[in-house]
């Protein structure tokens, strides 16, 4: 550890004995706290990315820097073995260039704040948090550019500096860093937004010293971290074998007509401790969509879904990291050699997701999942207001179709990340000068099966003033994968149609569209895929979902055998026989169907998408 933490009280912190009552007393008022955290947020903050859809992430630590409760895990030990400096009490530390801090925030825009708890002059716990900011300059309005070649194109680059000293606002480095952004009063606003949510986790967490004492509260976080490892090692043990399985799952392009981009990972266990080995995943990419994956992100990743899949009451925390061997190739894909573009590297995080849920259903098929709505697309417009000549700047997350469980459907639009919410229609048109004509779940988008994958979304904007879009997105190449004889959803697209008539296709990644008054854009996100035989869904659920225009009559009959009569009731004796029909032609024994070879869509591309297909990298 490269930083120096400056305490007036060498003490060690005593260790007392725990009970299980008051243990839980903590746990949930740190819980509390994390939430009130949250909640501050989005009550103060001013841009939408994150006061109306959640992009943010707080956590609050022990005093180590292990997240004890939050959402992301923890982004301290990389902070502290990258800062150069000292750590005091009333110091509230900056930062968001991932390669000062070996990628604990994953991209420019993510700004990070970290504050440091002290009692009586030792440091006893952390509380942090980030949120991503609408634009921090760079060569593109909201500062992710589809086609940047280095992390010098995409805004200011904040090293690990102290925004607050001794608790005193540094305002001229604030307004040095504000200078470079578009949008730098809603900056401002989200910042100490951000601020002023870690300073409740501090108030909270003197109370509980107040109440159960300065040992007693260190002693609760190191067992709240040992249970988790003691539950983890537990699943761990169950779930994962001996034996080595690998997946591997694919990027479409990187934004510069190159694609698709391989990330595999192999797993297996080593007496107590799971491997994620990644080599074998593809090297960085020149455009923008690398992530610099740091290893206990990672974990972080793993421990969500075990703890979602096999176990949800477990409380999530970092007590298990060393539990984990994750190994990433330098200079790959996700960890790639500083300056390479990083704003695009939303699509191999959610991708990470999908990949890990195969690797653990080939161990557990019970478990399995089908490919989901794996990224955060984002929606980008900006200009000048053509009557008052002010800058607007709109950031939007996008949802999609969640992939079908062995335990039920997936569900329709819905966010990569739990804890998001959609921008309401009507905030949109009251803040933007744009009109939303349509938002609807896209029948038949989700994968059919005995579970169905969720339906990706139609969003319609229609345009009200002369701006500029940018696009990022997935998955419109290569479709996600269905399990069990589900079907892959289908694949996402953009479709531009002018005021005069004219359509154009857009690729999913892209910067700089030019759109005029009347313009509307069809914002089409994929589906998940489909999880088991579709010839075996409840029929009058079908029929249900297609009076409800979630699936279409044709696809009711072609992919799940049922026959509709006029009045939208089941044509029992047809359905019968329409089913034996697909249950003679279906062949078991794939668990996943990938929908056609790379060699076929690239041979179907501008037939299917009106788009040209990526050219295969080499390096």
């Amino acid at each position: 550890m490269k930083a120096t933490i400056i305490e007036t009280n060498s003490t060690p912190f005593a260790k007392e004995d725990v009970d299980t009552i008051t243990l839980d007393i903590i746990e949930n008022a740190l819980r509390n706290a994390r939430e009130e955290m949250d909640a501050t947020l989005f009550r103060t903050a001013m841009s939408p990315g994150i006061r109306e859809q959640g992009d943010a992430f707080p956590l609050i630590a022990d005093r180590n820097g292990l997240m004890v409760v939050g959402q992301f895990g923890s982004f301290i030990g990389g902070f502290l073995n990258q800062y150069e400096g000292d750590i005091e009490e009333g110091d509230m530390v900056w930062l968001s260039d991932p390669y000062s801090c070996e990628g604990a925030v994953s991209h420019n825009n993510d700004w990070l704040i970290l504050r440091p708890i002290f009692r009586n002059g030792r440091l006893i716990s952390w509380a942090c948090m980030f949120g991503h900011m609408t634009d921090i300059g760079g060569k593109v309005p909201g500062s992710l550019p589809t086609d940047a070649v280095s992390v010098f194109e995409e805004g200011v680059r904040i090293p690990p500096v102290k925004l607050f000293k001794k608790d005193v606002l540094q305002d001229d480095l604030l307004k040095l860093v504000l200078h470079q952004t578009r949008m730098p009063e809603w900056c401002r606003a989200d910042l100490l937004a951000v601020v002023a949510s870690c300073r409740v986790a501090e108030k909270r967490v003197h109370e509980i010293c107040d109440r159960f004492g300065d040992e007693f509260y260190a002693s609760a976080t190191d067992e709240l971290l040992s249970r988790n490892k003691r539950a983890m090692a537990h699943l761990i043990n169950t779930a994962i074998g001996e034996s080595p399985v690998s997946f591997e799952d694919y990027i479409c392009d990187d934004g510069r007509g190159f694609g698709p981009y391989k990330i595999k990972c192999t797993m297996w266990r080593e007496g107590e401790k799971v491997v994620l080995d990644f080599n074998g995943t593809d090297p960085q990419a020149m455009g923008s969509i690398n992530f610099y994956l740091n290893e206990n992100m990672l974990k972080m990743f793993f421990g969500i879904y075990m703890v979602m899949v096999f176990d949800p009451q477990i409380m999530f925390n970092d007590g298990f990291y060393d539990l984990c061997d994750v190994r990433i190739p330098q200079g790959s894909l996700l960890k790639p050699n500083f300056p390479a573009a990083l704003s695009c590297r939303t699509h191999a995080l959610g991708r990470i997701f999908d990949v890990l849920g195969a690797l653990l259903g080939k161990g557990q098929p019970e478990f399995l999942s089908a490919a989901g709505f794996s990224s955060s697309p984002h929606l980008m417009y900006s200009g000048f207001e053509k009557e008052s000549g002010d800058w607007f700047q709109l950031f939007q997350i996008g949802f999609g179709g969640i992939p079908g469980r062995p335990f039920g459907d997936g569900p329709d639009g819905h966010s990569l990340w739990p804890g998001f919410t959609n921008v309401p229609n009507e905030f949109l048109e009251r803040y933007f000068p744009m009109r939303i004509t349509r938002y609807t779940s896209l029948a038949d988008s989700g994968g059919a099966g005995s579970f169905r994958g969720g339906n990706g979304i139609l969003m319609t904007y229609e345009f009200l003033n002369n701006g500029i879009v940018a696009i990022h997105d997935d998955r419109w190449f290569i479709p996600p994968w269905g399990v069990n004889g589900g079907t892959p959803g289908a694949r996402s697209s953009k479709i531009l149609r002018k005021a005069d008539g004219t359509e154009i296709p857009l690729p999913s990644k892209c910067d700089n569209i030019e759109v005029e008054v009347g313009d509307q854009l069809d914002y089409i996100t994929w589906g998940g895929g489909g999880w088991g035989k579709a010839f075996e869904r409840d029929a009058d659920l079908v029929a249900l979902e297609v009076k409800q225009g979630l699936v279409t009559k044709e696809c009711a009959y072609d992919a799940y055998g049922v026959k509709l009569n006029e009045d939208g009731t089941v044509d029992h004796a047809a359905t019968e026989g329409k089913r034996k029909e697909l249950a003679a032609a279906h062949i078991d024994g794939e668990i996943f169907d990938f929908g056609p070879d790379l060699e076929t869509l690239r041979e179907n591309c501008k037939a299917e998408t009106g788009l040209e297909a990526p050219i295969q990298p080499s390096w």
